[in-house]
Protein backbone atom coordinates (compact mmCIF):
# COMPACT_ATOMS: atom_id res chain seq x y z
CA UNK A 1 0.00 0.00 0.00
CA UNK A 2 2.55 2.55 -1.13
CA UNK A 3 0.23 4.56 -3.38
CA UNK A 4 -2.56 6.95 -2.35
CA UNK A 5 -4.75 7.47 -5.38
CA UNK A 6 -8.26 7.19 -6.67
CA UNK A 7 -9.26 5.76 -10.00
CA UNK A 8 -11.52 3.47 -11.96
CA UNK A 9 -10.83 -0.20 -12.65
CA UNK A 10 -10.67 -0.63 -16.42
CA UNK A 11 -9.68 -4.30 -16.55
CA UNK A 12 -8.70 -7.28 -14.42
CA UNK A 13 -6.30 -9.94 -15.73
CA UNK A 14 -4.70 -12.71 -13.73
CA UNK A 15 -5.27 -11.07 -10.35
CA UNK A 16 -3.90 -7.72 -11.59
CA UNK A 17 -6.23 -4.72 -11.95
CA UNK A 18 -5.57 -1.88 -14.37
CA UNK A 19 -6.62 1.42 -12.81
CA UNK A 20 -7.16 4.66 -14.73
CA UNK A 21 -6.34 7.49 -12.31
CA UNK A 22 -8.09 10.86 -12.17
CA UNK A 23 -5.03 12.30 -13.97
CA UNK A 24 -5.60 9.91 -16.89
CA UNK A 25 -2.69 7.56 -16.14
CA UNK A 26 -3.13 3.78 -16.23
CA UNK A 27 -1.50 1.83 -13.42
CA UNK A 28 -1.53 -1.88 -12.55
CA UNK A 29 -2.00 -3.21 -9.00
CA UNK A 30 -2.72 -6.60 -7.47
CA UNK A 31 -6.47 -6.91 -6.89
CA UNK A 32 -5.80 -7.72 -3.22
CA UNK A 33 -4.25 -4.25 -2.72
CA UNK A 34 -7.34 -2.33 -3.87
CA UNK A 35 -9.87 -0.72 -1.56
CA UNK A 36 -13.42 -0.41 -2.90
CA UNK A 37 -15.02 2.99 -2.32
CA UNK A 38 -18.11 2.70 -4.51
CA UNK A 39 -19.78 -0.42 -5.69
CA UNK A 40 -22.47 -0.96 -8.27
CA UNK A 41 -24.68 -3.76 -6.95
CA UNK A 42 -25.68 -4.78 -10.47
CA UNK A 43 -21.99 -5.19 -11.24
CA UNK A 44 -21.30 -7.15 -8.04
CA UNK A 45 -24.26 -9.50 -8.66
CA UNK A 46 -23.21 -10.14 -12.24
CA UNK A 47 -22.24 -13.76 -12.98
CA UNK A 48 -19.18 -12.37 -14.77
CA UNK A 49 -17.83 -10.83 -11.55
CA UNK A 50 -15.40 -13.06 -9.65
CA UNK A 51 -12.21 -11.65 -8.10
CA UNK A 52 -10.68 -15.14 -8.22
CA UNK A 53 -11.30 -15.37 -11.95
CA UNK A 54 -8.08 -15.40 -13.92
CA UNK A 55 -9.50 -14.39 -17.29
CA UNK A 56 -10.65 -10.94 -18.25
CA UNK A 57 -14.44 -10.78 -18.46
CA UNK A 58 -16.63 -7.95 -19.61
CA UNK A 59 -17.11 -5.94 -16.46
CA UNK A 60 -18.30 -2.49 -15.66
CA UNK A 61 -15.53 -0.29 -14.22
CA UNK A 62 -15.67 0.31 -10.48
CA UNK A 63 -14.05 3.08 -8.51
CA UNK A 64 -11.30 2.14 -6.08
CA UNK A 65 -9.18 4.01 -3.58
CA UNK A 66 -5.72 3.11 -2.36
CA UNK A 67 -5.10 4.20 1.22
CA UNK A 68 -6.19 7.58 2.48
CA UNK A 69 -7.74 10.18 0.20
CA UNK A 70 -4.50 12.16 0.05
CA UNK A 71 -4.81 13.63 -3.44
CA UNK A 72 -7.63 16.10 -3.12
CA UNK A 73 -8.37 17.99 -6.30
CA UNK A 74 -6.68 21.38 -6.08
CA UNK A 75 -8.58 24.64 -6.11
CA UNK A 76 -8.22 26.20 -9.58
CA UNK A 77 -8.06 29.94 -10.19
CA UNK A 78 -8.25 31.03 -13.84
CA UNK A 79 -6.48 34.39 -14.15
CA UNK A 80 -7.21 34.94 -17.85
CA UNK A 81 -8.49 38.50 -18.01
CA UNK A 82 -11.67 37.59 -19.89
CA UNK A 83 -12.58 35.32 -16.95
CA UNK A 84 -12.22 38.19 -14.47
CA UNK A 85 -13.95 41.10 -16.21
CA UNK A 86 -16.04 42.00 -19.23
CA UNK A 87 -14.39 45.42 -19.49
CA UNK A 88 -10.87 44.31 -20.43
CA UNK A 89 -11.06 46.21 -23.74
CA UNK A 90 -11.11 49.50 -21.83
CA UNK A 91 -8.23 48.58 -19.50
CA UNK A 92 -4.52 49.25 -19.89
CA UNK A 93 -2.03 46.39 -19.59
CA UNK A 94 -1.06 47.69 -16.15
CA UNK A 95 -4.71 47.70 -15.00
CA UNK A 96 -5.23 44.15 -16.26
CA UNK A 97 -2.10 42.90 -14.52
CA UNK A 98 -3.08 44.66 -11.29
CA UNK A 99 -6.54 43.05 -11.38
CA UNK A 100 -5.05 39.59 -12.04
CA UNK A 101 -2.57 39.95 -9.16
CA UNK A 102 -5.27 41.23 -6.78
CA UNK A 103 -7.46 38.22 -7.60
CA UNK A 104 -4.49 35.85 -7.15
CA UNK A 105 -3.63 37.38 -3.76
CA UNK A 106 -7.27 37.22 -2.59
CA UNK A 107 -7.66 33.56 -3.67
CA UNK A 108 -4.33 32.58 -2.08
CA UNK A 109 -5.29 34.20 1.21
CA UNK A 110 -8.71 32.52 1.02
CA UNK A 111 -6.97 29.15 0.58
CA UNK A 112 -4.66 29.84 3.53
CA UNK A 113 -7.56 30.87 5.79
CA UNK A 114 -9.62 27.83 4.77
CA UNK A 115 -6.70 25.39 5.00
CA UNK A 116 -6.86 24.42 1.33
CA UNK A 117 -3.51 22.71 0.67
CA UNK A 118 -3.19 23.17 -3.10
CA UNK A 119 -4.19 25.91 -5.50
CA UNK A 120 -3.52 25.94 -9.23
CA UNK A 121 -3.28 29.40 -10.76
CA UNK A 122 -3.95 29.27 -14.50
CA UNK A 123 -2.12 32.23 -16.03
CA UNK A 124 -1.53 31.18 -19.63
CA UNK A 125 1.77 31.33 -21.48
CA UNK A 126 1.94 34.76 -23.16
CA UNK A 127 5.12 36.74 -22.59
CA UNK A 128 5.54 35.46 -19.02
CA UNK A 129 4.91 38.77 -17.23
CA UNK A 130 1.99 37.50 -15.13
CA UNK A 131 3.87 34.29 -14.26
CA UNK A 132 6.87 36.30 -13.04
CA UNK A 133 4.68 38.61 -10.96
CA UNK A 134 2.87 35.59 -9.46
CA UNK A 135 6.20 34.03 -8.50
CA UNK A 136 7.16 37.29 -6.79
CA UNK A 137 3.80 37.32 -4.95
CA UNK A 138 4.07 33.67 -3.85
CA UNK A 139 7.66 34.20 -2.71
CA UNK A 140 6.46 36.72 -0.11
CA UNK A 141 4.64 33.95 1.82
CA UNK A 142 6.77 31.79 4.15
CA UNK A 143 4.25 28.94 4.22
CA UNK A 144 3.98 28.57 0.42
CA UNK A 145 5.95 26.55 -2.13
CA UNK A 146 5.17 26.83 -5.83
CA UNK A 147 6.12 25.03 -9.01
CA UNK A 148 4.85 24.45 -12.54
CA UNK A 149 1.51 22.65 -12.52
CA UNK A 150 0.86 19.29 -14.18
CA UNK A 151 2.01 19.72 -17.78
CA UNK A 152 -0.34 17.05 -19.12
CA UNK A 153 -3.37 18.87 -17.70
CA UNK A 154 -2.36 22.56 -17.94
CA UNK A 155 0.55 22.77 -20.37
CA UNK A 156 3.03 25.51 -19.53
CA UNK A 157 0.38 28.02 -18.49
CA UNK A 158 -0.23 27.21 -14.82
CA UNK A 159 1.53 27.31 -11.47
CA UNK A 160 0.65 25.01 -8.58
CA UNK A 161 0.96 26.39 -5.07
CA UNK A 162 1.30 24.14 -2.02
CA UNK A 163 0.38 25.72 1.30
CA UNK A 164 2.03 24.37 4.45
CA UNK A 165 -0.68 24.44 7.09
CA UNK A 166 1.37 24.04 10.29
CA UNK A 167 3.29 27.31 9.98
CA UNK A 168 1.63 30.38 11.54
CA UNK A 169 0.45 32.71 8.80
CA UNK A 170 1.03 36.44 8.69
CA UNK A 171 -0.49 38.71 6.11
Amino acid sequence: MDEDLTGVVTSIKGGQATIKTEDGFEMVFPVSDLVLISEDLNFMDSPEFDLNEKEEGKRKPKQVRKGKEKFQPPMEVDLHIHQLTDKSGMMSNHDMLSLQLDVARQRLEFAIRNRIPKVVFIHGVGEGVLKLELEYLFGRYDNVKFYDANYQKYGLGATEVYIYQNIPTTY
